[in-house]
């Protein structure tokens, strides 16, 4: 067992929450019962997550993308008020860690889904040094790759293929992190990965000769969180299960 208020302070240390400038808050944001045995970890606080949580006995939920962000009104109506709603009736805590589980040098998705495709990162690149990059390994063609995410992702990825060059450097950050492409390039990647693409990064791809491989927003991050959850459970003594609530975006 451990108490709210000391699973905050060790996850905020672990992560480096202070170090980010991020979208929303980091840490605690729906305050539960004091005591914490039992943590469900997922991807996003989602209504269906949140029933999962309560039918699974949970002390708390620890997720990735949680309930507020920048922007947001303060309003609670509609999907926030039925998110929010079993989370009070039944006191579970809720814990979100965005760009710091992103970041994490063993516990972050990018971490994760870099081990899990055989990557080990040697240099950071992009905003806030979120983007991994390092050699390519086995890896060295874009089939031998996308044939590695269809493995990890369980679904096939969105490749734009560059200039058709062997693999030698390989960038990745995952999520919607579609923006830090041209970070990438210029870290010197040969292929890039992460969870979205948008309409300008299939021209870059084509006009630049470094391959874009989208692989899902919600099938890279499910690494990371699960990876949190375990560590939690090791240093208290805690039970975990993480639940996976589909998302084809």
């Amino acid at each position: 067992m451990v108490t709210r208020d000391e699973l905050q302070s060790h996850l905020a240390q672990l992560l480096g929450v202070e170090r980010f400038r991020d979208y929303g808050p980091n840490g605690l944001q729906v305050e539960g019962r004091r005591e914490v045995r039992r943590v469900v970890s997922g991807v996003t606080a989602s209504l269906a997550l949140i029933e999962a949580a309560v039918q699974a006995r949970a002390d708390a939920l620890l997720v990735h993308h949680g309930l507020f962000w920048r922007g947001h009104d303060g309003r609670v109506t509609g999907w926030l008020r039925a998110r929010l709603a079993p989370l009070l009736a039944h006191e579970i805590n809720l814990f979100a860690y965005h760009l710091p589980l992103d970041a994490h040098d063993e516990c972050g998705n990018n971490a994760q889904f870099g081990a899990r495709l055989g990557l080990r990162a040697d240099a950071r690149f992009g905003e806030q040094d979120l983007g991994f990059a390092g050699d390519a390994g086995a890896l060295a063609s874009l089939a031998a790759l996308t044939d590695a995410v269809q493995r990890v992702c369980g679904r096939a990825p969105v490749a734009v293929a560059g200039d058709g060059r062997a693999l030698r450097r390989i960038g990745w950050c995952t999520g919607g992190a579609q923006g830090s492409f041209e970070a990438a390039i210029a870290a010197g990647v040969d292929a890039y990965l992460t969870g979205e693409i948008s309409e300008p990064q299939a021209h870059i791809a084509r006009e630049t000769g470094v391959a874009f491989v989208a692989c899902g927003h919600h099938a890279t991050e499910r690494f990371g969180v699960s990876a949190l959850g375990e560590h939690l459970a090791s240093r208290f003594g805690l039970e975990h299960c993480f639940i996976d609530v589909d998302n084809p975006a």
